[in-house]
């Protein structure tokens, strides 16, 4: 994850109460013994963990958080790879999208997690898991978040069951779609929608095939969009009625009255996520590990998806949220589950031949 879209379309919703949890950080370090940096994306989201997470946090444990913003993109990774190589830790703990936590094996950035130390580790959905090639555990799920297909219930009186739709004739230049090969997570749905699963992907012949099906919808497609914002407001609006767009989003603005609905089609919504994970120049391992065993407590993890609209990394029997509270965030439908060793280990050639086939 970039982090960017939790920036955009969140900041805006940032209270008064969240900037003054923000400032009372410095002042709550001060006062204790022990304490821990934590990275997590910019704007609402850290105002929100400034607010409703951290101060429980310390709480429990007696250890004080310093919440540090992180840049959007992999920014992030350069710098917290830069400070290890001096033995500096900018964050002790950051919050890190799947393709930079893959990225950060190949020099050993994260500090292996002692799974015995996080007591709900074995309840933890697999796909929120990372890992080092040995089996050494390197990040555990932070949060989750899905990517639906989304329609103007003015224009669809009744909502699309399947991706397929995507492709229908009838949905001729009416189609929203994210921008880029690796957050828009179309092969992944492409294959899994008409090749029997995201298998098809473990080959460049294979990709290529799937990039070929997935071309057959671009007349469909009137926007390519990487401002989220400009597509979010044409989905009100019903100038373009149906895309992909992140699904939490899609329901408060369907709360707020607009006519938009977000549909789990029945190939799974795309599920997204970022891991905690220490950074190997940290000297707060036993601090780091309370925060990760802390996090991936079920009332905290259901704390999130009231409070911040995050979806749980944790098995749904675990939680306590009722089931508009769990479908305001989450689904039971197996989920699209991208591929993100293909974003970090054919990254270029991917970006070529979507540019060449498909946006191009």
């Amino acid at each position: 994850m970039t982090g960017s879209f939790r920036l955009n379309r969140r900041q805006i919703l940032a209270g008064s109460a969240a900037a003054a949890a923000g400032l009372s950080m410095p002042t709550l370090l001060r006062a204790q013994e022990r304490s821990l940096k934590v990275g997590v994306y910019g704007g609402y989201f850290k105002d929100s963990f400034d607010e409703h997470i951290f101060p429980r946090f310390t709480e429990a444990t007696g250890i004080a958080v310093e919440s540090i913003a992180e840049p959007t993109g992999e920014a992030w990774l350069v710098q917290l790879e830069q400070a290890a190589r001096a033995g500096v830790a900018p964050a002790d703990v950051s919050m890190m999208s799947q393709v930079a936590m893959r990225k950060g094996l190949s020099t050993e950035l994260w500090a292996p997690i002692d799974t015995a130390r996080v007591e709900r580790f074995d309840d933890i959905l697999p796909p929120f898991v990372v890992a080092y090639p040995d089996e050494r555990f390197a990040g555990v799920g932070a949060v989750a978040w899905y990517i639906t297909l989304v329609t103007n219930t003015d224009s669809y009186a009744e909502a699309p069951t399947s991706w397929q739709a995507l492709w229908d004739p009838a949905n001729a230049n009416r189609l929203g779609l994210l921008a880029l090969v690796s957050n828009s997570f179309l092969l992944e749905v492409t294959a899994k929608t008409f090749f029997g699963g995201t298998d098809k992907l473990d080959t460049e012949e294979g990709i290529l095939e799937v990039m070929e099906k997935l071309a057959e919808l671009k007349p469909n497609v009137q926007l390519w969009y990487r401002d989220e914002a400009q597509f979010e407001q044409a989905l009100k609006s019903g100038e373009i009625p149906m895309g992909q767009y992140y699904h939490d989003v899609t329901g408060l603005a369907a709360a707020d009255g607009f006519p938009v609905r977000s549909t789990f089609p029945t190939e799974g919504g795309i599920s997204d996520s970022g891991c905690w994970a220490i950074s190997r120049a940290s000297d707060k391992s036993e601090e780091a590990h309370e925060f990760l065993n802390f996090a991936s407590q079920p009332e905290i993890q259901a704390l999130m998806a009231r409070q911040i609209g995050t979806a749980p990394t944790l098995r749904r029997d675990l939680l306590d949220l009722t089931d508009e509270e769990f479908a305001a965030v989450s689904s039971d439908i197996d989920p699209v589950v991208p591929r993100y060793d293909l974003y970090v280990e054919k990254a270029d050639w991917l970006n070529q031949k979507w540019t060449e086939l498909i946006v191009g």
